[in-house]
């Protein structure tokens, strides 16, 4: 699919609003609802930034507490992790409740194995205390401390591996094949490794069914334009597949560092790209592959994308908490980014949003957060 832009660090494509998917499944809603600490992450209206823009409204969906952690990634871990579970035991995942799964946990225990580069290895392990399951969590050599310390109260064990997130991604897969009873449940996928990352990409659908809800509530639905912030895509793969499906698509911005923007180049290649990261405020977005099921989705379905510095997403910080959203700096990727492309006249007449326009920012890591979106 053919890609325009104004620069190398963001590009768009208009002829993506014309491609269609089915829509995905979105199960994992009532499984969600029966876990501890269950609800709906709020929706906040920015009306400066909708003056600014030239928009009819602008809302953040903050995901300020996921069952107690301060990032979305608990939604995706916990319902692969579920099927997971239930596969094994010839269950009926949709009346299946916690309690139920921690029988079949303590009956054929397993030890689940990830490799992170923050939220989704605290939150793999979060479902792994709740099961009571032993986890293993390897994690890249430029993870803060803090975030290891975060990963580990949880009850992990967490190891650090000499090399990137894509070298830790490796060595969580050898781990598991010499582990006994061990399940790799990573969030990204490659060739001969999709089931349990397109689980990990149905729990998002949560998310999104919420945001509708929401939007429809105060009488905004659909959107018009979504910002994502981008790791290896998978979040990226839920919301275009749950945009693309809608008779009127929502337009759909991917947000990435300019350190690590693999899925901007994997799109303006035109086949999936692997680059050469480096340290980042955006540690969670610090990804140098797309995920091989994302890729589908990002190539057909992407309407734009866009790379940022970390002084654009340390600026979307200080904004949103100007507004009394305690954002981390990966889930201000969302807002960095639909300002590099709203706040420049060409862009966003390239984007040609309609005067009304509602616009999503994907708010996906609160202050406190272990490093977003991997």
């Amino acid at each position: 699919m053919a890609a325009t832009g104004t620069d190398r660090g963001w590009l768009v494509r208009p002829v993506a609003r014309a491609w269609r998917c089915p829509a995905p499944e979105a199960g994992a809603r009532a499984f969600h609802t029966s876990l501890p600490g269950y609800r709906p992450t709020p929706l906040v209206t920015m009306p400066d930034l909708a003056a600014r823009w030239g928009v009819g409204t602008v809302v953040v969906k903050h995901e300020e507490s996921r069952f107690g952690l301060p990032a979305f990634k608990a939604l995706g871990a916990s319902w692969a992790v579920a099927r997971l579970l239930a596969d094994r035991a010839g269950l009926d995942l949709p009346g299946v409740r916690l309690e139920r799964l921690r029988d079949v946990a303590a009956q054929a225990p397993v030890t689940l194995v990830t490799a992170t580069d923050g939220n989704h290895g605290r939150a793999l392990a979060r479902v792994g205390a709740w099961l009571r399951l032993p986890v293993e969590v390897l994690v890249p050599d430029v993870l803060s401390a803090a975030a290891e310390a975060a990963i580990a109260a949880e009850g992990a064990r967490v190891t650090r591996v000499d090399g990137s997130y894509d070298d830790a991604v490796a060595a969580a897969a050898r781990l598991t094949g010499q582990l006994p009873d061990a399940a790799l449940v990573q969030d990204t996928a490659w060739d001969g490794y999709e089931t349990v990352p397109a689980w990990v990409v149905e729990g998002y659908q949560t998310m999104l069914t919420e945001l509708d809800e929401q939007l429809a509530d105060q009488g905004l639905w659909p959107a018009s334009l979504v910002a994502v912030p981008v790791g290896v895509g998978s979040l990226a793969q839920a919301v275009i597949a749950h945009a693309h499906s809608a008779p009127d698509p929502v337009r759909v911005l991917s947000c990435e560092p300019d350190t690590a923007a693999c899925v901007l180049a994997s799109v303006a290649a035109g086949e999936p790209v692997s680059v050469p990261t480096a340290a980042t405020v955006m540690a969670g977005l610090n990804c140098g592959t797309p995920s091989s099921l994302a890729w589908p989705y990002l190539r057909d379905g992407l309407d734009a994308a866009v790379a940022v510095s970390d002084e654009q997403a340390r600026a979307a910080v200080t904004e949103l908490a100007a507004a009394g959203i305690p954002a981390g700096a990966s889930g201000a990727a969302a807002l960095a980014g639909a300002s590099a492309c709203l706040d420049d006249p060409d862009r966003r007449a390239a984007l040609d949003l309609p005067a009304d326009a509602v616009v999503v920012l994907l708010d996906t890591e609160a202050a406190g957060g272990a490093g977003g979106l991997t």
